[in-house]
């Protein structure tokens, strides 16, 4: 077996430090190099020590978990940061994965899956435990359905963009054609143009869209 895992455990409660200690010192491929109290500690441990893998909890004193975490990676730490947490909010989820950590482990799950999350940040890998995998995949999910519709309307010409905010206002095409200084047959093929890049079928669609991307507000 080569060289073993060296692990900074970065936690404010000292029992819980002692557990995590002996249960990753009985692995054969890992061994905790240091033990952190708070956030500061953990930033001066990082920068002495140099660990493969940093376990840091997110509530701790002086400076927390993720504070803590953002300052190492500014000292160009080459290493890896697992963070553990007793909350499973989707918000502290969220910052872990935007601050560069490797894993996102819950405290009532750390006997089963730390050693997992350690080994894979220590590949290069991003661990997490299952019910955060389907959270991110949906914030995956509803951001490209996000970009899709930008991308739509972007791809709307000015004169187009016009058509469907006075369309959605609920002017008739005559009404449209006197205000844009364009025949009624032009506005109807721009707004037929509008509804096929934006996938819409029938007016009442047009209109949700326009509520939607806030074309349209109370005052008018």
């Amino acid at each position: 077996m080569g060289e073993r895992i060296r692990v900074l455990l970065a936690d404010d409660h000292a029992i819980l430090r002692s557990g995590l200690r002996a249960l990753l010192n009985l692995e054969p491929d890992m061994e905790v190099v240091g033990e952190a109290s708070n956030g500061r500690e953990a930033v001066d441990l990082a920068q002495r020590l140099r660990p493969d893998v940093i376990v840091m909890d997110i509530s701790m004193p002086e400076m927390d978990g993720l504070a803590a975490a953002r300052a190492i990676r500014e000292i160009e730490f080459a290493g890896h940061i697992v963070m553990l947490t007793v909350h499973a909010e989707e918000a502290y989820l969220f910052e872990t994965l935007r601050i560069g950590a490797s894993g996102y482990v819950l405290k009532s799950s750390a006997d089963r899956e730390l050693m997992d999350a350690i080994r894979a940040a220590h590949r290069g890998e991003v661990f997490l435990y299952p019910s955060a995998i389907k959270k991110v995949l949906g914030e995956y999910l509803r951001g490209a359905q996000g970009d899709a519709s930008k991308r739509e309307y972007e791809g709307l010409t000015n004169r187009e963009r016009e058509v469907l905010k006075l369309t959605a206002e609920g002017f008739t095409n005559q009404e449209i054609a006197e205000k844009l200084v364009i025949s009624p047959k032009t506005v109807d093929t721009y707004r037929q143009r509008v509804m096929e890049k934006l996938n819409l079928h029938r007016r009442s669609e047009l209109v949700r869209y326009a509520l939607q991307k806030g074309l349209l507000t109370a005052a008018e």
